[in-house]
């Protein structure tokens, strides 16, 4: 296992930023990401924690580096290295008109059903993802219902006819 050195040297103009609640947090280009989650690897993050998608539509104002433009989605993800007892924050810009980025389930296999959450909810898309299908929604489902745009109250609800008495 090589140290911190690693990530830093491999990616050292990558934006990074002080975290409350992580060592530190980075956002890299979309197309550094994978880059960026495979020099951490290297750099003994363990475990792939969490990673989710966010819609900024309506709330288009949040902190950002220098230099780091703000898109209408956000992948987040959560790195841990149990070794070294910290925390790393990756958060990647991903546009409205080209919503996808490189999948990183070859790197935490844990990834798979986290991306697939993400692609059905928001319709972000994992590039290399190996079974890139709903897991929460129907097939047939139209649209992403976590989108800020999806119309409200569009979802039907569904009550099976309540059982007799036992």
């Amino acid at each position: 296992m090589t140290g911190p050195a690693t990530t830093a040297g491999a990616l050292a103009d990558v934006p990074r930023a002080a975290a409350r609640h992580a060592s530190e947090t980075a956002f890299p280009p979309r197309g550094r990401y994978h880059d960026l989650v495979e020099a951490y690897r290297t750099d003994g993050f363990e475990m792939l924690a969490d990673l989710c998608a966010v819609d900024f539509l309506v709330h288009p104002g949040r902190d950002l580096p220098d230099g780091v433009a703000p898109e209408r989605f956000e992948v987040v993800v959560n790195l841990l290295s149990l070794s070294q007892r910290r925390r790393v924050r990756i958060r990647v810009q991903v546009p409205e008109n080209d919503p996808a980025v490189p999948s990183v389930v070859d790197l935490y296999p844990g990834a798979e059903a986290m991306e697939r959450e993400a692609f059905d909810l928001l319709g972000v898309r994992f590039l290399g993802h190996p079974d890139l299908t709903r897991i929460l929604m129907p097939e047939d489902w139209e649209g992403h219902p976590l989108r800020k745009d999806y119309g409200v109250g569009r979802v039907p609800v569904q009550f099976k006819e309540a059982p007799g008495p036992r």
